[in-house]
């Protein structure tokens, strides 16, 4: 540690500075304890519904729905990967999926099987609208 200054009054501002951030600390540990108390009490109760009463309702996207079903009535799209690189490459979605966050393409059923059933390096499906699932890839 450094060398702290020898008189009361400087070493008290110090005291003081130092209790505000442990009180400030203390405050934002209390809120994290709390969010992850919650977000466990969340995943307890999700994990005692039923597979099938898990998954949100898809909502479409209106404009990519209807570029999607106007290019092809399958109704998948290939979102581009996050950045140059990325270890998990493209995603594979459902047309309808409500998580995608980058530009997406419409591709066939066929396609996408493909790119699912490749060696995963540069394709993966979505995690919340199961593409695989809806095109017969054992999961």
């Amino acid at each position: 540690m450094n060398e702290l200054p020898p008189d009361p009054p400087r070493l008290r501002a110090i005291l003081a500075y130092l209790d505000q951030r442990i009180a400030e600390t203390e405050t934002v540990a209390t809120y994290l304890r709390l969010q992850t108390a919650a977000v466990r009490q969340a995943l307890t109760a999700a994990a005692r519904q039923p597979p099938d009463a898990r998954r949100l309702p898809p909502q479409p996207r209106p404009a990519l729905q209807a570029s999607a079903q106007q290019e092809d009535p399958s109704g998948f799209v290939v979102e581009k990967q996050l950045r140059a690189g990325h270890p998990l490459g493209a995603t594979v979605h459902r047309a309808d999926c409500t998580v995608i966050q980058r530009d997406a393409n419409p591709i066939s059923a066929d396609d996408g099987r493909q790119a699912l059933t490749g060696d995963g390096k540069f394709f993966h499906a979505c995690e919340f609208c199961r593409p695989d699932a809806h095109l017969g890839i054992p999961g």
